[in-house]
């Protein structure tokens, strides 16, 4: 029930497997060395995401890590001007980023059977409750201020950027499908100033950014991934070569 709901819930995912073999090939093509690249990531702190991880370090090796929850890249510029200087010698960069959304045993999409439990639970829980926020203020609630300390800070800002998509998430045929979707949009956005703010940080290192949304299924089957973009942008942060074509 999960792959089928995944292929008409998210046409275009691929299996994180496959995912990695064809960005391997496409930066192979774009000048990409394995060997000199590092790979870097902003995806949710959700222990059922790390199956793409694990898939991209078995080819390029250690994993720097900029996400946070719903897979925000709350670790910002200070992290990618870091994560610029651990570049190999020579080499270039690859971030994968974007929220992710469970589909359980059932079907059910928005919901995930994890290890140990009886039942499917929500997944991605920070967009569930995100979605939660926006319904509320929605339909007239006060906005939510912004916490004096970081104790609950990254939630804050999850339900904050996917308030900007409240009359989109209001018209959603599918809610479940739509917020994550909706979430790209907002990462996607904060992820390319990121870029924009420390692309000279690379000093003449290419940076290829995948860009979409992790699909979380039940044990025994892989997880997938829906890509949304595929690009290489030179060290001025401009946008030299456009790969999307190769994840088809």
């Amino acid at each position: 029930m999960a792959e089928e709901k995944v292929a008409t819930a998210f046409p275009g995912a691929l299996k994180s497997g496959d995912l990695a073999d064809k960005i391997q090939a496409a930066l192979a093509g774009a000048g990409y060395a394995d060997e000199t690249t590092i790979v870097a990531t902003s995806l949710c702190c959700d222990e059922v995401n790390r199956e793409l991880e694990h898939k991209l370090t078995a080819k390029y090796t250690d994993n720097f890590s900029m996400g946070g929850l719903a897979g925000f890249p709350f670790c910002g510029v200070t992290s990618f001007g870091a994560m610029a200087h651990h570049i190999p010698d020579g080499g270039n960069c690859l971030i994968v980023y974007g929220p992710h959304v469970g589909v359980d045993a059932d079907g059910v999409v928005g919901k995930v059977n994890r290890r140990g439990r009886a039942t499917s639970g929500a997944c991605c829980g920070s967009a569930t409750a995100a979605a939660g926020y926006v319904k509320s203020v929605m339909a007239g609630a006060d906005k939510a201020g912004f916490p004096d300390d970081f104790l609950d800070a990254q939630q804050a800002w999850v339900g904050s950027e996917l308030l900007k998509h409240g009359e989109r998430l209001e018209a959603a045929e599918d809610l479940a499908v739509e917020v994550p979707l909706a979430l790209f949009d907002c990462q996607n956005e904060v992820m390319h100033k990121i870029v924009a703010a420390a692309s000279k940080e690379t000093h003449g290192g290419k940076i290829a950014l995948v860009g979409g949304v992790q699909i979380n299924t039940p044990d025994g089957t892989s997880d997938y991934f829906l890509p949304k973009v595929f690009e290489i942008m030179d060290t001025d942060g401009n946008v030299v070569d456009d790969l999307i074509a190769s994840l088809a």
